[in-house]
């Protein structure tokens, strides 16, 4: 059969994977997961580039993109997203959008004007000011950000252990947990082990597990860890709503909050004490549906492009997984 062209293309970039979906009006042509080895948001050029051949490489023979959309992790400026997409547009010479990837949250789930929420490897929130401006608030990295993300859990989770060993405390099971998956044989060790960490965030991040395990088996450093990482994706929230976001909607995606109840809770039951009437929901289509509804709008009939205008998503439908 022969594939419809042109096509709508979304593509998720994450800290760990890349999900790209082109689809072909309401029907979806390709659906492709890898990693995001090579993905270098700094380097404007280096990121077109990457782009373009992950769209050489994924889509079908004989088909070409109408419009892209581009959600990226560490995109963290506008200036910087605008720069990856002129540089894409002029290598793909069709409409293009990069933005940073927890934009696509809101769109995916139908509420084009909510607050998108990550809480993965690392955390970042993004909403809106009642012009359509952007703004985002969080997504650091995890030496000096990413609170209650899996990376900047583990980073509190040692210095929880650190200040009980400097008490003179007996090691708790957060203590014995952490070690154990650091592969380390005490607590002063464990600076060292992830100092020397060549990919601070992806490597810091794989023993958050540890964290969770540790808060069900009792320990209460570990439980302590959890709730304050829970206040601080709330308070995400609060800084925008400080600035004027609407945050009426919160829409919660990352493995790390989806996966861990007791971090939801911790998150949600913080939300509600500061802002009680913020509506919170955990998204349940993948992000790259958001990116597709972004390329859906850029691919229409006299359209200027997502963003460029205020209430430009307005019009935006949820994706079906």
């Amino acid at each position: 059969m022969q594939v419809p062209t042109p096509l709508t293309v979304g593509i998720d970039v994450g800290g760990t994977k890349t999900h790209l979906r082109a689809c072909a009006g309401a029907d979806t042509v390709t659906d492709h997961v890898r990693t995001s080895d090579g993905w270098r948001p700094h380097d404007t050029a280096a990121a077109a580039d990457w782009l373009a051949a992950l769209l050489h490489d994924v889509l079908p023979p004989g088909t070409a993109p109408a419009a892209v959309a581009v959600g990226g992790h560490a995109c963290e400026t506008p200036r910087q997203c605008a720069g990856i997409r002129a540089a894409l547009h002029a290598r793909l010479g069709v409409p293009c959008i990069v933005v940073g990837d927890a934009e696509l949250l809101a769109p995916a789930a139908g509420v084009p004007d909510g607050v998108g929420l990550v809480a993965g490897t690392g955390s970042v929130a993004v909403g809106r000011l009642p012009d359509g401006t952007a703004v985002q608030v969080g997504g650091w990295g995890a030496v000096l950000g990413d609170e209650g993300a899996s990376a900047g859990l583990v980073r509190e989770a040692a210095r929880a252990v650190w200040a009980a060993h400097d008490r003179a405390e007996p090691p708790d099971e957060l203590a014995r947990l952490l070690t154990a998956s650091l592969h380390v044989p005490e607590v002063p060790a464990l600076g060292a082990a992830l100092e020397g960490a060549a990919r601070v965030s992806a490597e810091w991040g794989r023993h958050a597990p540890s964290v969770f395990e540790a808060a069900a088996a009792g320990s209460s450093l570990a439980r302590t860890v959890i709730a304050d990482g829970g206040r601080a994706l709330a308070e995400l929230v609060v800084r925008l709503a400080a600035r004027g976001a609407s945050v009426a909607d919160v829409v919660v995606a990352g493995g790390t909050v989806l996966a861990q109840p007791a971090l939801y809770t911790a998150f949600t039951e913080a939300l509600a004490l500061a802002l009680p009437d913020t509506r919170t929901r955990p998204l349940r289509v993948p992000p790259v549906a958001g990116a597709v509804a972004l390329a859906r709008s850029l691919a229409r009939p006299g359209a200027r492009g997502a963003f460029e205008a205020p209430g430009a998503l307005g019009a935006l439908a949820p994706e079906v997984p």
